[in-house]
């Protein structure tokens, strides 16, 4: 007798699989970055340095004044951001996890969003509010013509928001019954 929490094999078990995947994928991506920043510390380090002591902006720039230059609360910062990305990265790729175990039944399936959409959303606020608001408003990064990283902070970010929609878009409403 077929278990009532698993459906068939159908095209919204199929689209629940292929959201995992793409949650899994945003995972691995994340654990990636967080390993590369640990491995080759040095690469991001400087940019973090750079865009912290504000000393590549415009000469004239009146916000100056906003620039950190200890190496330690630079220290901090970069470890922050390393610890956002390898939790954003636990978080994806565990909520993916909890996706593949949960993809025959609709209403675990639902359930087992949470932890993905949480590393989702980190990614999208150490991104966007990190390195968009942060690193490139209050640290006038877009200035700098060497560590303005905001294109490459949005196109993280986009890619997480894609996946976080499809996300949580319901399976249902997008395949007629």
């Amino acid at each position: 007798m077929p278990s009532p929490n698993r459906e068939p094999w159908n095209e919204q078990t199929t689209i629940r699989l292929l959201k995992a995947g793409m949650v899994l994928a945003v995972g691995l991506w994340a654990l990636l970055i967080a390993f590369n920043n640990i491995v080759d510390y040095d690469a991001n380090w400087q940019f973090v340095q750079h865009v912290l002591a504000m000393d590549t902006v415009f000469p004239d720039n009146a916000l100056k004044h906003r620039a950190i230059t200890d190496p330690r609360l630079q220290a901090l910062a970069y470890w922050l951001i390393i610890a956002a990305e390898w939790t954003m990265g636990a978080l994806c790729t565990f909520g993916a996890l909890r996706l593949f175990r949960a993809w025959r039944s609709r209403a675990r399936f639902i359930r087992a969003k949470a932890a993905a959409a949480c590393g989702l959303t980190l990614i999208f606020l150490t991104y966007f509010v990190g390195f968009v608001i942060i690193g490139g408003e209050w640290f006038c990064m877009w200035q700098s013509p060497i560590w303005d990283g905001q294109a490459k902070a949005v196109m993280f970010l986009s890619c997480a928001m894609l996946v976080l929609i499809v996300l949580l878009m319901d399976e249902q409403r997008v395949l007629p019954s």
